[in-house]
């Protein structure tokens, strides 16, 4: 997990780490989304997509309209539905009349105490894209890449004519994902991991931190951090069942405290992969191996 660089942090302008790409960093930071979260505008050639427009903040959608100027607003394109990324989507929509496009709507009805962003109820997409298919533009192509996991409705999309892939919360530039049952699910999200690294994006964007340029060496530490998790749960339990909260101080040494939540749900989510492998069971409030 890095930490956050000295402010002032660019709120509300526009960077542009490549000529396709500008990036728009929201007025919303906290301990689950770095610096605020980060919109993309993708095109130069009077076509753009907005890739997450974030929360539905004035400041913020009047930022990403100045970035857009005189180009049209062809498609505003959502990564997942959290509510750090896709409820300004209607509002930039009615002003820009750009169709929402993306990933399928999903709101999780549950009483559990959640961790990162609750689902944002008010996505209602004009068109879900299927794993392959792509929005066009002049010059600029995105398609899509299904990669369930942090949500089991997160998709990436890949820039086809710069090899810059936009990983909205599944490859963050910060720290690794935060995977929540009941819709997060641990061995979608490894597979999605996978499935990234046999890829040759050159680099990532993601919607929090800096661009990720060595792309397939972060997913393999990732892919490495998980397994060294999972090692670790099935050796504390080798001592002896554990219920959840007792993971984390075993675990997370020095976690700041209001990461404690997430810490146990990222621990939980592992404990139901490894349920389903065969290899631990849980007995009431607690899990042991198998």
């Amino acid at each position: 997990m890095a930490t956050p660089p000295p402010k002032p942090w660019p709120v509300g302008l526009v960077e542009r780490p490549e000529p396709l790409v500008g990036r728009i960093l929201a007025p919303n930071p906290s301990p689950y989304t770095f610096t605020g979260t980060q919109t993309y505008i993708v095109g130069t050639e009077g076509e753009v997509a907005v890739i997450d427009p974030g929360p539905n903040d004035a400041a913020h959608i009047d930022a990403i309209l100045a970035a857009t100027g005189d180009d049209r607003v062809v498609a505003i394109m959502c990564t997942h539905t959290h509510r750090d990324h896709s409820p300004a989507a209607a509002p930039l929509s009615e002003l820009t009349g750009a169709p929402v496009v993306g990933c399928a709507p999903l709101v999780l009805e549950t009483d559990l105490p959640r961790a990162d962003e609750a689902f944002d109820p008010t996505y209602a997409p004009d068109r879900v894209l299927e794993d392959g298919e792509a929005m066009t533009g002049r010059g600029w192509t995105l398609r899509a890449v299904h990669t369930p996991g942090h949500t089991s409705n997160h998709l990436c999309f890949a820039l086809e004519e710069t090899g810059a892939l936009f990983t909205g919360d599944h490859v963050m530039g910060w720290s690794t994902s935060v995977v929540i049952p009941p819709d997060g699910d641990m061995g979608d999200y490894m597979k999605s991991l996978d499935r990234l690294y046999q890829r040759e994006d050159r680099v990532y964007y993601s919607a929090h931190g800096e661009p990720i340029t060595r792309p397939r060496q972060l997913v393999r530490g990732m892919i490495g951090h998980r397994r060294q998790r999972e090692n670790q749960i099935l050796r504390h339990l080798g001592d002896g069942p554990l219920a959840l909260p007792d993971f984390v101080p075993l675990m997370y040494k020095g976690l700041d405290p209001r990461l404690d939540k997430a810490a146990q749900m990222s621990v939980h989510a592992h404990l139901i992969d490894l349920e389903r492998r065969g290899l631990v069971a849980r007995s009431g409030e607690t899990w042991q191996t198998i």
